[in-house]
């Protein structure tokens, strides 16, 4: 995270992750203005590329800075250390919670796999990525040490596979091409039928997973 902008009273910073978030999340990384997001910032050009080297550095550290937000939240379902099944229900809630509260932000992550965007993601997707996969091999191997899962399953596959799960699931949340697809597949309700999609998806990783 940039040192300098991290400096900076932390209400002018929240001011500029919003303006940012917006315009990025709205107009994607190409088409985003910084001057929009400056007069949106309430501040000047000049005082915003003090913190940024340039756009792309705007663009990283905003989606890292979510990022570690979002990180934050998952944290609190899974160091509660529940059974495994009990803790995919809760990341289930927590996706469909945190989609509705903050879509922009999901919508920087859509926008971090256009093919255009293919040198900024190999600086970010480490990172980002790689917290995930950590997080679900390791509920995904306590879920075999507790004797519910089965043990055929590669970690690192499963991992992957839940992983997209999930990310699909903040997309059809979050996303208006992903909305539309879910309600094509769900019905028009669906997007408000939280039991029934955790429900449904528990089932389907149950299917996959139990021992």
């Amino acid at each position: 995270m940039n040192a300098l902008f991290m400096k900076i009273p932390e209400e002018k910073r929240n001011r500029i992750i919003d303006a940012a978030v917006l315009e990025f999340a709205t107009c994607g990384y190409d088409n985003a203005n910084t001057n929009k997001i400056s007069k949106n910032a309430h501040i000047s050009v000049g005082s915003l590329f003090q913190y940024f080297e340039n756009k792309e550095d705007l663009f990283l550290t905003i989606v890292k800075y979510c990022s570690q937000l979002l990180m934050a939240a998952f944290e609190e379902v899974v160091v509660e250390k529940d059974s495994f099944f009990v803790t995919i229900e809760k990341i289930l809630r927590k996706i469909i919670k945190e989609s509705r509260k903050d879509p922009n932000v999901i919508k920087l992550y859509l926008e971090m796999s256009s093919p255009s965007k293919s040198h900024i993601v190999r600086q970010a997707v480490n990172e980002l990525e790689g917290y995930s996969h950590s997080l679900y091999c390791s509920i995904i191997s306590k879920g075999q040490e507790q004797g519910v899962l089965r043990k055929d399953c590669d970690l690192r596959i499963f991992s992957f596979l839940l992983d997209n799960l999930f990310m699909m699931l903040q997309y059809s949340f979050s996303c208006g091409y992903y909305r539309e697809r879910f309600k094509i597949y769900g019905g028009e309700d669906i997007l408000n039928q939280d039991d029934l999609i955790v429900e449904q998806s528990l089932k389907f990783i149950k299917s996959a997973f139990s021992a």
